[in-house]
């Protein structure tokens, strides 16, 4: 395969009661299936509240089953639960062993890597980081094995939370803590990727569409496709709307663009608290 054509959503938060990011996933499917890529990942978010309701799970999986290619998932905080960080209140809920395995279970695996075009390619559960859950230390070994496997491939990473902000060793705040790979695990997995040679880290989870590269690394933020957090709520840090994110992996080379699907809405974070808030 001479050239690789991958799309990443993300944070498509889906659940019956939800109108509106149904139609929003709808419009992102039409143009899935116009554009015929080669692999689908959606990393994390994938259902509404998989905590707390595994219907959300169930149905967030059957509407991914109508996308006419092949589709990888990653979990978000809102698929198993938020890890715990060593500033800042603790999660709620925490992620667990079993809303994971619920996750595995009915959306898929929740890591997982492969080759294509000449790179290899790892998605990672980074909510189980600094958990302490079993899977934890088995998810760094299974890390370590894979990372030893690339042989001089261009790596391309795949998880929900960005790694940093800016810089590998930002300070943690109580505000923000909760949005990146928390210390010490971010520092783990950073020098776990040095001998290798990460040209991207992708990731979601602040639905605010972002690209930027640091040394040698591009870091893509991929926004929701769902909806968009407005400025009292979240600062802003780079453009907030729904969309989605289309890459052209070549043997040494690849290509990102950003792109918003037709008829996509920009629903605001109020419309859906109102959902929430009605019996």
């Amino acid at each position: 395969m001479s050239e690789f054509r991958l799309t990443q959503i993300s944070d498509t938060h889906l659940g019956r009661r939800f109108p509106g990011l149904i139609a929003n996933f709808h419009r992102v499917c039409e143009h899935i299936d116009a554009d015929r890529p080669d692999l689908v990942i959606n990393t994390g978010d994938v259902s509404f509240d998989g905590p707390t309701s595994r219907d959300d799970v169930e149905f967030a999986r059957s509407l991914h089953d109508a996308l006419p290619v092949a589709c990888r998932y990653l979990p978000g905080n809102h698929d198993i639960g938020d890890n715990p960080t060593a500033i800042g209140p603790a999660p709620k809920p925490p992620v667990d062993e079993a809303h994971r395995q619920q996750f595995c279970d009915i959306i898929g695996e929740d890591h997982w890597s492969f080759e294509a075009a000449g790179w290899r390619f790892i998605g990672l559960n980074s909510l189980v980081m600094n958990s302490g859950l079993a899977f934890e230390a088995e998810q760094f070994d299974w890390l370590s094995r894979e990372i030893a496997r690339t042989n001089g491939k261009p790596v391309a990473l795949f998880l929900h939370k960005p790694v940093f902000l800016n810089l590998p060793d930002d300070a943690e705040t109580p505000e923000t803590s909760i949005r990146y790979v928390p210390q010490p695990a971010r520092a783990r997995l950073i020098e776990m990727f040095a001998p290798v040679d990460l040209r991207l880290i992708a990731s979601g989870h602040v639905h605010q569409r972002r690209d930027f590269t640091f040394r040698h690394t591009r870091h893509v933020w991929a926004p929701s496709t769902g909806f968009k957090i407005n400025d009292q709520r979240q600062d802003r840090i780079a453009i907030k709307e729904v969309g989605l994110v289309e890459y052209r992996f070549q043997r040494d080379s690849f290509e990102v663009r950003h792109v918003k699907a037709a008829g996509q809405r920009e629903i605001d974070i109020e419309e859906i608290l109102v959902q929430m808030a009605e019996p």
